[in-house]
């Protein structure tokens, strides 16, 4: 068994090919971000990876859309994507494939 806590990792990023990871893969990355009111996130896109955004909990602007626990947004590559966190709350987020060096902000 192994102990870990959510903030021994960089910006909630737990699965993927990066230090420190629980599981080391190119094949997929897992994160569970956490947010306060009025984080953003840049306007970015991804040449290889699809992007899958579940709100686990709190209120988010994603794309101009309101999103809150329970809605997922999914960005194809090549897709622009930015959010702004309305209440404070936490996402999971899944890339795949895991592309290293893959995010291009705007």
């Amino acid at each position: 068994m192994q102990k870990s806590k959510l903030t021994d990792f960089t910006n909630g990023w737990i699965v993927g090919n990066f230090n420190p990871s629980i599981i080391k893969t190119d094949q997929f990355e897992f994160a569970l971000k956490k947010y306060q009111a009025g984080d953003v996130e840049n306007k970015h896109y991804h040449k290889i990876a699809k992007e899958i955004t579940v709100v686990a909990s709190g209120v988010f602007i994603m794309n101009n859309h309101s999103l809150k626990e329970g809605d997922i947004l999914t960005l194809e590559p090549g897709e622009l994507g930015e959010f702004q966190c309305i209440k404070d709350g936490y996402t999971a987020v899944i890339k795949i494939p895991g592309a290293s060096n893959d995010k291009y902000i705007i």
